[in-house]
């Protein structure tokens, strides 16, 4: 009874550990490497990842996710198994400090 107590424990302990780990995997497609995006993204395979790096920077930065859809060899159905690991940031977060500058600036 008691090894059967301790392979329940863990089993229990490897399925917390590891869908923990699923969850915490997101990545920036805006700043992201090749590698990055590869690993992360599920039906994201090297050559994908490389496109979306191209894309990105022969357009610039994606809006959102749904953007992924204008990159050769991603479709709609890539991009909803993966809207959980996909965040959409700016390279560059320059805008935040800029506008609460300003706003301290007005006093009389």
């Amino acid at each position: 009874m008691n090894a059967f107590r301790t392979v329940f424990a863990s089993l229990l302990l490897s399925l917390l550990m590891l869908g923990g780990a699923a969850a915490s995997d997101k990545v920036n497609i805006n700043t992201a490497d090749a590698e990055t995006l590869a690993r992360v993204l599920v039906n994201v395979g090297p050559s994908k990842a490389e496109e979306i790096v191209a894309h990105r920077a022969a357009n610039g930065p994606f809006k959102s996710a749904d953007e992924l859809a204008m990159v050769k060899g991603i479709g709609l159905s890539t991009i909803e198994r993966n809207r959980d690991r996909i965040e959409v940031g700016s390279a560059q977060r320059r805008s935040a400090p800029a506008a609460s500058a300003s706003g301290s600036g007005s006093q009389r």
